[in-house]
């Protein structure tokens, strides 16, 4: 485990991951909090207070609510919740694909910006001429070797490959790679209300956010509802989790956010590691899936790999290119209209794995 990962147990048999001795507030909690902080730093109203040794983290966050202030201990988030010994999965090589192009008939959808905050974007024949990576892309570039051992680190290629996804959906979309993540999936509840923060000055008109956590209570953070809120007009789209269990995984479980399932190869039933439960909104194949990767080592810029972050780019994908003739909350509808396809009993609706 990361060196200042703390694993928390407030419910019996529901453990968190958070970041040791820090505690997230707005104005409203910070006076209640003084005198066990050591330090203090603020980004866009939101204040991470670093307590002092001994101070229970989650206690104080439930006093500070108590007292009607908005608290949450800084909440660990990872592209694939390996901490806990549940399902996860690595990449596989696999050949090149052909690069996606857009129906003949199809008009272009080159205004929809689909957000990607993840482990960033690499390099790719699939993107190098396109605008977009060449006005910003290279900003949020993956770096596959953070430790420098030789080998991938855990998630590296994360981002570039649900990059891929969500371009054989919406094969002209705009993408907007943010590093939120780092090379083995790690971040955290402060660093994703510091990307909504930016985000709110030109919000996308699509976020894909495959990565979540557990809360220390199973209950949204009010910091990071609010946030979520904020960002009118986005669809924002997020994974329900690798955990077998149909325990609350956020941000996917929040209001507002549409929670998504992996299916299996097949797409017809939920693929083993696959979240599930009445706040997942939609399902996509996640089993196995194909896609742009790094060139390093074995890996010749493409990868199979399975996890609820792919289904989940398919869903962004699909709300994107629907997005290019309808208005976000419309398309929304059309992609998740149950009348189009099937919904799944504690998955939702399944939306089809583009060709």
């Amino acid at each position: 485990m990361h060196t200042g990962i703390e694993r928390v147990e407030p419910i019996p048999g529901s453990p968190t991951l958070i970041r040791k001795g820090q505690m997230l507030t707005d104005a409203s909690g910070l006076a209640a909090t003084a005198r066990w902080a050591d330090a203090v730093t603020e980004s866009g109203g939101i204040y991470r207070v670093r307590l002092s040794p001994g101070v229970d983290v989650c206690d104080l966050v439930a006093s500070v609510r108590a007292r009607g202030g908005r608290a949450s201990p800084n909440h660990v988030m990872t592209g694939q919740p390996l901490y806990f010994g549940g399902p996860a999965s690595r990449p596989f090589p696999r050949a090149a694909l052909p690069v996606p192009e857009p129906a003949p008939a199809g008009r272009a959808a080159s205004a929809v910006t689909v957000a990607l905050a993840d482990t960033g974007l690499a390099e790719h024949p699939w993107w190098q001429e396109s605008p977009w990576f060449l006005e910003r892309g290279r900003d949020a570039a993956e770096v596959p070797d953070a430790d420098g051992d030789g080998e991938l680190d855990l998630q590296a290629g994360h981002g570039t490959f649900i990059a891929g996804l969500v371009l054989r959906a919406a094969p002209t979309a705009r993408l907007r790679p943010i590093r939120v993540l780092d090379g083995h999936g790690v971040g955290d509840e402060a660093g994703l209300l510091h990307v909504l923060e930016r985000l709110r000055a030109d919000p996308p008109r699509v976020l894909n956010l495959s990565f979540g956590g557990h809360t220390f209570d199973d209950h949204p953070s009010p910091l990071l509802e609010t946030a979520l809120e904020g960002l009118a007009g986005t669809v924002t789209v997020a994974c329900a989790g690798n955990t077998a269990s149909d325990r609350p995984f956020w941000p996917a479980a929040a209001p507002g956010v549409i929670a998504v399932g992996a299916l299996d190869t097949g797409g017809e039933a939920r693929a083993p590691f696959s979240a599930y439960g009445p706040w997942v909104d939609a399902c996509a194949r996640g089993e196995w899936l194909s896609s742009t990767f790094l060139e390093h080592g074995a890996f010749h810029g493409y990868a199979r790999w399975s996890g609820t972050s792919f289904a989940t780019a398919l869903v962004s994908g699909a709300i994107a290119a629907a997005c290019a003739e309808l208005p976000s909350q419309e398309a929304v509808r059309h992609v998740l209209d149950p009348a189009r396809t099937r919904r799944i009993p504690d998955l939702g609706v399944a939306v089809p794995t583009p060709g």
